[in-house]
C-alpha cells in the first residue's frame, strides 16, 4: 500500500521535533501535526518561561545582597506587565526558530491536532473540532507529552495549572500553591521574589519527595528562610469563590479545620500523558496504568506500542518526564527504524534540577535509594553543608549541601546531590563522571577551583 508519509508524527514538542528531523535526515518523508504553538510544553508553557521567571525573581534578592558590598539600598518596583510581555516574546521567538529548522529538515508541519481514524490513517481537526483532512502513514509516532492535573476537590475549577501562570494579567498579592513537587516548589520561589505573598500547601512534611532527603530538607529550609509560608501535612477539602473576586481555602491540618484567603491558587500536583481525543481505540494501542492510576501509552525498549508500525516517545510513556529524555528517545526512534542504527537509551544516572530557590540538582542513586539496592553497610555517604562565600557580607543565613553516595567495596559514586547556587551547572559536569564510572579515588584525585562551592566535591572526607 502506498502512503502519503513514511513518518507521521503527533505533537511539536521535544521528543516530536527531535524524532521528525532526525528521520527526514535519512530520507524519510516526513510530517508533523501540532494545534498548539511548535515547541511543545518547554519551549511554550515549561522549562524556558519558568527559567526566565527564575532569573528575574532573583533581582529582588541581588538588590538586597548588594548592600552587603557596600552599595546603597535600592527602592525597586516589578512592573509584572512588562516581565509577562518579554517572557511571551521569547517563547515565540524560540517557537518560530523551531519552525524555521523543520523547513530546513524537509519536514512538512500541519497547524492541525490529529487523531486516529484507523491504524495508518489520522484526521486533521482544527481547533474548533472540525476535521480539516485525513493523511495516511506507513509509520505514527506519538509525542503529545503531558498535561497539569486537578485532583477531585470541590471548586478546584477556581485554581489554575502552571499553563496559565505565563499568562496572568495582573500579579497575584497573595498565592496558594498546592502540591509538593518541583514545579510547585519553584513557582513559589519565583512569585516569593517578584514580591507576591506566597502559601505553599504540603501534603507531606516536606516537598520534592523521591529527591535525596537531604535535598528535600535543603529547599524546605530553604524557602521557609526566603519567607514562604509552607503549610505541610494539609489536606485541601475545598475551594470557594468570594463576592470580592477571592478565592477562600478549605484545608485540614493536623486535626484541625482551617481557612484561609487568597487571590490566585495554582493547582500543581502533578501531570498525566495527554492522552485526550487521540482515538487511539481506533488504532489498537494498548495503555498501562501505574500505581498511581496515572494512565500512559506502554511502549517496549524500542518506543513501539503493540501495533507494529506506531510508535510513542516522551512524556505520554510516562516513564522520565524530561526534556532531554525525551529528545534522546526521539533521536533513538529516528535512528533505529530510519537509519539502520538500531539502539535503546539507558535510563541510568540521569540528572536532574530543581530551579527552586535554594537550587537543587542530583544525579544518580540517593542515599535511601543506594541503601535500599545494596543495603546500608554497603553504602557511604559523603557529606558537607556551610554557608557559601558569596553570603558571608551579605548577612543572609543561606547553606550550601554537597553529598556524594557511594559503594563500600568498589568505591563507584553511585550518586550525586547538591543545593545552593549553581547547583544545576554543577552538577551536570559530575554526572559526565557518574555515567563514566567514577570512584571516590577519582574525584580525590581532581584538583579543586577555588575558590568555589564546586571544589567541595573534590574534597569531601
Amino acid at each position: 500500500m502506498t502512503y502519503d508519509y513514511d513518518l507521521f508524527v503527533i505533537g511539536a514538542g521535544s521528543g516530536g521535533l527531535a524524532a521528525s528531523k532526525r528521520a527526514a535526515s535519512y530520507g524519510a518523508r516526513v510530517a508533523i501535526a501540532e494545534g498548539d504553538k511548535v515547541g511543545g510544553t518547554c519551549v511554550i508553557r515549561g522549562c524556558v518561561p519558568k527559567k526566565l521567571m527564575v532569573y528575574g525573581s532573583k533581582f529582588s534578592h541581588l538588590f538586597e545582597d548588594a548592600v552587603g558590598y557596600g552599595w546603597h539600598p535600592v527602592k525597586a518596583k516589578l512592573n509584572w506587565e512588562r516581565l509577562i510581555r518579554a517572557v511571551d516574546q521569547e517563547v515565540n521567538r524560540l517557537s518560530q526558530l523551531h519552525i524555521s529548522y523543520l523547513e530546513k529538515a524537509g519536514v512538512e508541519l500541519l497547524p492541525f491536532f490529529a487523531r486516529f481514524a484507523d491504524p495508518h490513517t489520522l484526521e486533521l481537526v482544527d481547533r474548533q473540532g472540525q476535521v480539516q483532512g485525513r493523511v495516511t502513514a506507513a509509520k505514527i509516532l506519538i509525542a503529545v507529552g503531558g498535561e497539569a492535573i486537578k485532583p477531585n476537590v470541590p471548586g478546584i475549577e477556581h485554581s489554575i495549572t502552571s499553563r496559565e501562570m505565563f499568562l496572568l494579567p495582573k500579579q497575584p498579592k497573595r498565592l496558594a500553591i498546592l502540591g509538593g513537587g518541583y514545579i510547585s516548589v519553584e513557582f513559589a520561589g519565583i512569585m516569593q521574589g517578584l514580591g507576591t505573598e506566597v502559601i505553599h500547601f504540603l501534603r507531606g512534611d516536606r516537598p520534592l519527595r523521591g529527591f535525596d532527603q537531604d535535598i528535600q530538607d535543603g529547599v524546605y529550609g530553604g524557602m521557609i528562610r526566603h519567607g514562604i509560608d509552607v503549610r505541610p501535612q494539609c489536606h485541601i477539602t475545598g475551594l470557594k469563590l468570594t463576592k470580592k473576586g477571592n478565592i477562600r481555602i478549605r484545608y485540614e491540618q493536623q486535626g484541625q479545620t482551617r481557612e484561609t484567603k487568597v487571590d490566585t491558587v495554582l493547582c500543581a500536583v502533578g501531570r498525566a500523558p495527554n492522552l485526550q481525543g487521540l482515538g487511539l481505540d481506533r488504532a489498537g494501542v494498548h495503555l498501562r496504568t501505574n500505581r498511581q492510576g496515572i494512565v500512559a501509552i506502554a511502549v517496549d525498549e524500542y518506543y513501539r506500542t503493540n501495533q507494529e508500525h506506531i510508535f510513542a516517545v516522551g512524556d505520554c510513556t510516562n516513564r522520565v518526564n524530561l526534556t532531554p529524555v525525551a529528545i534522546a528517545e526521539g533521536r533513538a526512534f529516528a535512528d533505529t527504524q530510519f537509519g539502520n542504527l538500531p539502539r535503546t537509551l539507558s535510563y541510568e544516572n540521569i540528572p536532574s534540577a530543581v530551579f527552586s530557590q535554594p537550587e537543587a540538582a542530583s544525579v544518580g542513586l540517593s542515599e535511601a535509594q543506594a541503601k535500599a539496592k545494596l543495603g546500608e553497610e554497603n553504602v557511604k555517604i559523603y557529606r558537607a553543608a556551610f554557608r557559601p562565600m558569596y553570603h558571608s557580607l551579605t548577612g543572609r543565613p543561606e547553606q550550601v549541601i554537597v553529598k556524594l553516595v557511594v559503594e563500600n567495596n568498589t568505591e563507584r559514586v553511585l550518586g550525586a546531590h547538591m543545593v545552593g547556587d549553581n547547583a544545576a551547572e554543577v552538577i551536570q559536569g559530575i554526572a559526565i563522571a557518574l555515567k563514566m564510572g567514577a570512584t571516590k579515588k577519582d574525584f580525590d584525585a581532581t584538583l579543586g577551583i577555588h575558590p568555589s562551592t564546586a571544589e567541595e566535591f573534590v574534597t569531601l572526607r
